[in-house]
């Protein structure tokens, strides 16, 4: 029986050797991207196109036409790779001939079929408009297995916008390659793939992935991620991963946790034979060791979560690419649930007008009759979708209770048992735990907010009085104080998350109203200094951590990053700024803004507790201030967008359970371990 999905709706496959067969009423081109977890497109040789359309498990149409069938063996894809994306354009995009946009010719149709011409899973992208690229579908590894989902992400800039969101460098050049390929008709005279049977050979030998880098790093440069698996962003600023509807946000979605390294691109074979992807000069590492295996499932029964079962060099990595994963599965599964919600509302509606439109038909019982029939059908359609999202959830909510307790203490909740065992790190964890997000049809479902370290971005508590999301903190006074004690649980976890002396926390307080949250800080011994206090104590901080910032970009700059001051501290440094703008003249407001946008390159970040209200006085010198920091919020608020559809996502702080010594244990810990290095 085939699966017709709707926008964001996913569906497991059962086969690895596949057929996607895709039907325009009008001549397109067929491209598809390989991509890693995040769905980054690292470069060229990652794409599959009418100029150059096999990659090792995969093969699209040499040139643009109104039917096509690609080649898929997901047994042959790099493990380097977790996403194909099928990806459809218009010939020559706006400049070319024939229709400009996608929304003026037939909707077109995708369809995963077996090589025995059985369709899997079909897909009908209706909504396009201006768009002259979209791509259609996606299949990803999940849980060791492959998924394929419905996308239809379409973008009116064509594949070069496209390419552009997907990461890929130089992506203009790529699709302006492409359009010329398909203009000149490359190889015109060869047939399209031809469908493929089950005694058929692979199209490709499986590429044996590339391991480590030289370095011993398992993450390659593992410094360049972004904030965390969400791509969670904020409404402050202009930066997105995607370009979807949804509040403008400022987190990366750029956000990259790991970066698996290029497969080598396949060479033409010679002669007969299998082909040799393996790069000649290269030396493979030892792939990681498998992650753990769930028991096998009762038949019928979907298989039971395992903790750990993402792919990874370490179970670190594998908790953080399966809370990704968590992630990222809830956002598609709730958007697919508004989706059909919302097809069920908008046919209710048609049906009801059309009962109207007939002046015949407007009373009586055959007016009622099509009224409470249009009414069930709105009624079952909703509860087909809600059943499939309570399934969906019910196996997340199963994950996400044995994906909890095995977090290690960086990604866990303060609740977590794990904290009691807490040793000070040898090194630095991959990410850090900031709070939980949830959605309104999934609650009381959490999912970890974990942010890349070492932070490329700072952090702004809102205090003000927006950040409530209900009437309990009427009185702004408690709010404040709320937002400091948080203040100082997000500092306690990154002094916890970094070895013994590489990490610094200064703290600018001017008038001492946060003397009391600062209280486990200041009585433990982690800070740099006392908190400073007053307009004095806010210059020399700032100018010192000013002109800290301008030595180690000078050394960078010059190449003589070796060639620090004797005694220099390399540690990473954290501001903690509370009550501003209180002490604060137009040099410090402007040191600030200089703090926050070339400190965390140079390992100099921000914290700032702060009302953007008390600050309107300053007017919009401050609005790239803002913009430039991560919003977090003391109590629960739905600010945070995520990169895919704009959920607006419920976030939810990390606070101590009260009456618990856990801060005070960890933070004994960090200053023992400081002393010993001193």
């Amino acid at each position: 029986m085939t699966a017709e999905l709707v926008r964001g709706q996913n569906h497991p496959l059962s086969q690895v050797r596949l057929e996607i067969r895709i039907s325009a009423g009008t001549p397109v081109v067929a491209a598809a991207t390989t991509g890693d977890e995040q769905g980054r497109v690292p470069d060229a040789e990652w794409v599959a196109h009418p100029g150059a359309p096999a990659l090792p498990g995969l093969e699209v149409s040499r040139q643009a036409a109104a039917d096509h069938r690609l080649a898929v063996d997901l047994d042959a894809v790099p493990t380097a790779v977790h996403r194909v994306s099928v990806l459809l354009a218009l010939p020559g995009g706006r400049s070319g001939g024939g229709p400009q946009r996608f929304g003026a010719v037939a909707a077109p149709f995708v369809a995963v079929t077996g090589l025995d011409g059985t369709e899997l899973v079909s897909y009908t992208l209706t909504g396009l408009d201006s768009e002259t690229a979209v791509v259609a579908l996606e299949l990803y590894r999940r849980q060791g297995a492959w998924k394929v989902r419905a996308v239809g992400q379409g973008y009116a800039g064509g594949l070069a916008e496209l390419f552009t969101d997907q990461g890929l460098p130089q992506a203009h050049q790529l699709a302006s390659g492409i359009h010329e390929a398909v203009t000149r008709g490359l190889a015109r005279a060869l047939p399209a793939p031809r469908p493929r049977t089950p005694d058929a050979d692979r199209p490709h030998a499986a590429a044996s992935a590339p391991g480590p880098d030289q370095t011993g790093s398992p993450h390659g440069a593992s410094g360049a991620g972004a904030s965390g698996p969400y791509g969670a962003q904020d409404d402050a600023g202009p930066h997105s991963a995607r370009t979807t509807s949804g509040p403008d946000t400022s987190q990366p979605a750029g956000p990259t946790p790991v970066s698996p390294v290029p497969v080598e691109p396949a060479t033409p074979p010679t002669g007969g034979g299998p082909v040799d992807y393996t790069h000649p000069g290269r030396q493979s590492a030892a792939p990681p060791p498998p992650p753990p295996t769930a028991p096998p499932a009762a038949p019928g029964q979907p298989a039971q979560p395992v903790a750990g079962d993402a792919t990874g060099w370490s179970m670190e990595e594998r908790l953080y690419n399966q809370v990704w994963g968590m992630f990222e599965d809830l956002a598609r599964t709730t958007a697919a649930y508004r989706s059909a919600v919302d097809f069920a509302d908008s046919r209710r509606e048609k049906e009801l007008d059309q009962v109207l439109s007939d002046p015949r038909s407007r009373g009586g019982d055959q007016a009622e009759a099509a009224r409470d029939a249009a009414h069930l059908k709105y009624a079952q359609l909703v509860d087909q979708a809600r059943q499939a999202l309570d399934r969906d959830l019910a196996q997340l909510t199963a994950e996400a209770d044995v994906v909890e307790p095995a977090l290690p203490p960086a990604f866990a909740r303060w609740d977590n048992p794990v904290w009691h065992a807490y040793r000070v790190p040898m090194e630095i964890p991959m990410a850090l735990r900031m709070g939980d997000l949830r959605l309104p049809e999934s609650d009381p479902l959490r999912i970890p907010m974990l942010l890349r370290l070492p932070l490329e971005r700072g952090l702004w508590i809102d205090c003000g009085r927006t950040a409530a999301a209900d009437d309990s903190f009427a009185d702004a006074h408690d709010l404040r104080r709320l937002a400091m004690e948080c203040a100082v649980a997000h500092t306690a976890r990154l002094l916890a998350a970094y070895p013994a002396g590489e990490f610094t926390v200064h703290v600018i307080d001017p008038a001492g109203s946060g003397a009391q949250a600062l209280g486990p800080l200041v009585r433990h011994g982690v800070l740099a200094g006392p908190p400073a206090v007053g307009a004095a104590g806010v210059k020399d901080v700032l100018e010192r951590l000013t002109q800290r910032v301008d030595l180690v970009q000078m050394a960078v700059r010059g190449g003589a990053a070796d060639s620090l001051p004797p005694g220099f501290d390399t540690s990473e440094q954290l501001l903690v700024v509370n009550d501003f703008p209180h002490g604060f003249d137009d040099r410090a407001v402007t040191q600030l803004r200089y703090l926050a946008d070339e400190g965390p390159a140079v390992g100099v970040h921000l914290m700032m507790v702060a009302d953007r209200e008390d600050a309107s006085g300053y007017g919009p010198l401050l609005d790239p201030l803002w913009r430039s920091l991560l919003r977090l919020t003391p109590v629960p608020d739905d600010h945070l967008a995520d990169p895919w559809v704009g959920h607006a996502w419920t976030y939810e702080p990390t606070l101590v359970p009260p009456g618990s010594q856990v801060l005070h244990q960890v933070l004994s810990q960090v200053a023992t371990a400081r002393a010993k290095r001193w």
